[in-house]
């Protein structure tokens, strides 16, 4: 398997050669102060600078009413020279995040958070083009993934049945016993909870040739280090026969995903205006 790093950078230097690229636009909207998403939208806009393509980051106070951030979306739904663009998860609690997600046109809902949206979210599709790329057989193939959200649980369940997967979630209601059973006939295991090492070698016997996406992102501080440092899901060295990194791993997928679906924004506004001279 290639490396994830590799693979991500053999990508983007892909786009980097599309001069179309250029022309194209994107908007990151933040109403938060997380570290985690500034992080995130650093990696983000290192990634749209090295590509030579357009953006905004419009940071906006965790205090602004629900009311005039659905102004803000309405008008970049409008706007002509943004061809997609994202609103920065996790919102202030008194913002409901199911308004905020609806009201992104689905022709630039990049993210892929609208249920009506043209885009397969950005995490599942991260994960599915690397296994695409990498030759992974996905015909009649055990995945089970872990967790439940609306962003990668669910959404990771759909484009895996759309490969013929067999595919089975779990969450924090499924009894031990039926964990095991489903992890270790698991050809490939997506682990997303937000919970430390939550899958541990020792508590399953995991398939020689399994393949393990850690799509957790959890800082705790390190004593030795005396720092903070990012660690996922997933005890490292499971004994399988991929197992993605963190960081540097889902993450960089993530992102990459997103580019892909900026790159499909800007060509269907392309063929729309075409269409309609």
């Amino acid at each position: 398997m290639e490396p994830i790093e590799t693979y991500v950078e053999r990508k983007k230097e892909e786009l980097k050669s599309k001069p179309y690229l250029k022309e194209a636009k994107i908007v990151i909207v933040q109403v938060n102060n997380d570290p985690a998403s500034n992080s995130y939208i650093k990696g983000k806009i290192r990634d749209l600078s090295e590509i030579g393509i357009n953006y905004e980051h419009i940071k906006l106070s965790p205090n602004i009413s629900q009311e005039d951030l659905l102004k803000i979306i309405d008008l970049l739904n409008k706007r002509e020279d943004v061809h997609g663009f994202i609103v920065q998860l996790p919102l202030p609690k008194h913002i409901d995040e199911r308004v905020i997600k609806t009201s992104i046109t689905p022709l630039k809902d990049i993210d892929g958070f609208n249920p009506l949206s043209s885009f397969v979210p950005a995490t599942p599709k991260g994960i599915l083009t690397y296994l695409e790329d990498q030759k992974f057989s996905f015909d009649s193939k055990n995945a089970v993934i872990i967790g439940r959200s609306e962003i990668v649980g669910k959404p990771m369940q759909q484009v895996l049945l759309n490969k013929n997967m067999n595919v089975t979630i779990l969450h924090s209601k499924t009894l031990t016993n039926d964990m095991k059973f489903y992890l270790e006939h698991a050809d490939l295991i997506i682990v997303a909870v937000g919970k430390p090492y939550f899958l541990k070698k020792d508590d399953f016997n995991l398939k020689e040739y399994c393949f393990v996406f850690d799509v957790g992102i959890n800082r705790i501080f390190n004593k030795e280090l005396n720092k903070d440092v990012l660690i996922g899901d997933c005890e490292k060295d499971l004994g399988v026969f991929f197992q993605s990194p963190v960081p540097k791993g889902v993450g960089l997928l993530t992102r990459l995903a997103l580019l892909l679906n900026l790159e499909e924004a800007y060509k269907a506004f392309v063929r729309n205006k075409l269409k309609n001279k």
